[in-house]
C-alpha cells in the first residue's frame, strides 16, 4: 500500500465527502483525488525530480503530497520562515525539481531558479494559485499512467528542523509513512461530522502525518494558516472541531486566553480529543487544560521526524490516571510521553558503550520499527545492524513501561566530570507552584568545566527567589545540580513546532557571563 491507494480508498468510499477545508473554500475525496491526478500530470514531464512547497498551509498542500505520490516524485514541505540565505540552500538540494509558493515569494524566485541561466537544471517556480487554478479546472487531464507500487520510493523529504545543526532532508519512504498509518488508524473509522483543525506547518512531521491518517480515517480537516488562541478558539467553536493537535506553546496560549477570560471552561464540547506533542510540556499547562476541558480526551504523542510520526503515546485514560492517583510514580506520568506505540520497540542505551540500561536508567533513547526510516539524503541510513535508530533524545523507562523525556543528549551537562540531565532538574523547578516554565543549560565554569545555570518563567502572579528555587533543587536533587546562576525571563524561546531553543539561551546567558 502507498499514499495514493490511500486517497484511492477514500475517494471511492466517500467521494462526496469533505477532505480539506481552508476558509471557505473545499475540497472533496473526489475532488482531491481528482486534482492530484491532474497534478501528477504536469509533473509527468521527464525532467522534475522533486515537488517542493514553500507555503503556509492551504488546499495545495494535500493536493501537492498526493499529486507529487502519484507522478513518484518526492514531496519536499519547506521552513517559510527562514532566512533567503537557507532556503536557497535548501532549494538547491532539490534540483531538479519544480517550486510551489505564494504569489510574492514565486515572483521573486523565479529568476533565482525558475530558468537554467539562474537555477541551472532547475525547473521552474509557480504560484499555489496557479497550480490550483490549473489542477482544478473542469476537465483538467490526469496522468494516464498508475502511480508505483514500490514501497521503497521516496514519498517525502522532510528537513529536520536544525536546532542542533544544518538542517538535513530526513527521507521518508512510502512504506514508513503507510505503516505509521495502519498502525494507529481505522479506516473509514471517522463520522461525517467529525472535523479535525489542522494549526501545525506543513514542513512538521506532525502535519504530514495527519495528511495521510486523516485521509484514510475519512475526516475532514480544517486548515489554519497561522495559529493564535483566538482564531483557534473561535474556528473550533463555529465548526464544532472534535479533533486537534497542538504543540505546547499553542495549548499555553489557549489556556492563558481563557483564564484571561476568567472561564472555568472552553465552553466547546464538541471536542472530544486533543493530542499534542513536539516539545515539552509543563505540567501545570497540562493540568488547568484538562480542567479547562473536562469533556476532552487528552493524549500526548512523542515521535521524530525520522519515525514517521509518533512512536510512543499517553494516552486520555493515563492522563486520568495521572491527575488522581495519590502515588507519586503515578502522578509523574502525566509528564511523560507515555507508553511506545505495539509497532515499535524502544530501547535505552549507555551513551559510552552502548548496552541496553535497566529500567530506570537513563541513557540514549533507540527506536525499532517498520515506520522508522532513520534515513538522510546524502547521508543513507543511520540504523544499526539490528534495526535500531539513535534517536540522540534522552530518557528512561519506568517499571510500567512508560517513557521519560530528558532533552537532547547533545544538551548534557558535563560538571566536575558528573554527567547531569537539564530535563532532570527542569523537572524539578516545574514541580515548584511557582515556576511556570524553566530550561537549564550548562555554561563554563573554569573550576568544573561546566557549571549549571538556569532561566525561569515565573506564573502569573506568582513570586520566588533565586536562594528559593536553588535550595528547592538542593532538597530534591544533589547539591551538584543546584543551579548555581538563576534568571528570571518573561518567556523562553520557542520555535513554531515547539521546541525549546536551547542554543538562544546558551549564547544569551553566555553573552551577559
Amino acid at each position: 500500500m502507498n499514499l495514493m491507494m490511500i486517497l484511492e480508498m477514500a475517494a471511492g468510499a466517500f467521494g462526496d465527502r469533505v477532505a480539506f477545508q481552508n476558509g471557505e473554500d473545499r475540497l472533496t475525496y473526489q475532488q482531491l483525488f481528482d486534482a492530484a491526478g491532474a497534478l501528477a500530470a504536469h509533473l509527468d514531464d521527464g525532467r522534475t525530480k522533486h515537488l517542493a512547497m514553500l507555503d503556509v498551509s492551504t488546499l495545495a498542500l494535500p493536493i501537492g503530497v498526493f499529486g507529487a505520490s502519484w507522478a513518484g516524485v518526492p514531496f519536499a514541505p519547506l521552513n517559510y520562515r527562514l532566512t533567503d540565505g537557507e532556503l536557497d540552500a535548501l532549494i538547491s538540494q532539490l534540483n531538479p525539481g519544480r517550486l510551489i509558493t505564494d504569489d510574492e515569494r514565486a515572483s521573486r524566485l523565479d529568476g533565482k531558479f525558475g530558468s537554467p541561466s539562474a537555477g541551472g537544471d532547475f525547473v521552474s517556480v509557480g504560484s499555489r494559485a496557479a497550480m490550483l487554478d490549473a489542477v482544478r479546472a473542469p476537465g483538467a487531464a490526469k496522468r494516464e499512467d498508475a502511480w508505483s507500487m514500490d514501497p521503497d520510493d521516496t514519498a517525502i523529504l522532510l528537513f529536520t528542523s536544525g536546532t542542533t545543526g544544518a538542517p538535513k532532508a530526513a527521507v521518508l519512504r512510502q512504506k514508513h509513512l503507510v505503516s505509521y498509518v495502519l498502525g494507529t488508524v481505522e479506516f473509514m473509522g471517522a463520522d461525517e461530522a467529525d472535523a479535525s483543525l489542522s494549526c501545525v506547518p506543513p514542513y512538521h512531521i506532525a502535519g504530514m502525518a495527519a495528511i495521510a491518517s486523516s485521509v484514510y480515517s475519512g475526516r475532514r480537516v480544517i486548515q489554519l494558516p497561522n495559529f493564535s488562541a483566538e482564531t483557534w478558539l473561535d474556528i473550533a467553536r463555529r465548526e464544532a472541531v472534535t479533533h486537534a493537535f497542538v504543540v505546547p506553546t499553542m495549548l499555553a496560549r489557549i489556556v492563558d486566553l481563557l483564564e484571561a477570560e476568567g472561564r472555568g471552561d472552553a465552553g466547546l464540547s464538541s471536542l472530544r480529543a486533543l493530542s499534542y506533542g513536539g516539545g515539552k510540556m509543563p505540567q501545570s499547562v497540562i493540568e488547568k487544560a484538562m480542567k479547562l476541558f473536562p469533556q476532552t480526551d487528552f493524549t500526548n504523542a512523542y515521535g521524530l521526524t525520522e519515525t514517521s510520526s509518533t512512536i510512543a503515546l499517553l494516552g486520555p485514560q493515563d492522563h486520568r490516571d495521572a491527575m488522581a492517583s495519590p502515588d507519586e510514580a503515578v502522578r509523574r506520568r502525566i509528564v511523560s510521553v507515555g507508553q511506545p506505540l505495539p509497532t515499535v520497540e524502544v530501547s535505552i542505551r549507555d551513551p559510552e558503550d552502548g548496552r541496553e540500561l535497566p529500567i530506570g536508567e537513563r541513557g540514549l533513547i533507540h527506536v525499532r520499527g517498520e515506520q522508522v526510516s532513520g534515513e538522510y539524503r546524502g547521508k543513507g541510513s543511520q540504523l544499526d545492524a539490528e534495526g535500531w535508530f539513535n534517536t540522540r533524545d534522552g530518557g528512561y523507562l519506568d517499571e510500567g513501561g512508560y517513557l521519560f523525556l530528558e532533552g537532547r543528549m547533545d544538551d548534557v551537562i558535563v560538571r566536575g566530570g558528573e554527567n547531569m540531565s537539564p530535563g532532570e532538574i527542569e523537572d524539578v523547578l516545574l514541580t515548584h507552584e511557582a515556576v511556570l516554565d524553566a530550561c537549564v543549560i550548562g555554561v563554563p565554569d573554569e573550576q568544573w568545566g561546566e557549571a549549571v545555570a538556569a532561566v525561569v518563567v515565573l506564573a502569573g502572579g506568582k513570586q520566588a527567589s533565586v536562594s528559593e528555587l536553588q535550595q528547592w533543587v538542593k532538597d530534591r536533587l544533589r547539591s551538584s545540580r543546584t543551579p548555581e546562576r538563576i534568571e528570571f525571563w518573561p518567556e523562553l524561546p520557542y520555535n513554531e513546532t515547539g521546541k525549546l531553543l536551547r542554543r538562544k539561551v546558551r549564547e544569551a546567558l553566555r553573552e551577559d557571563a
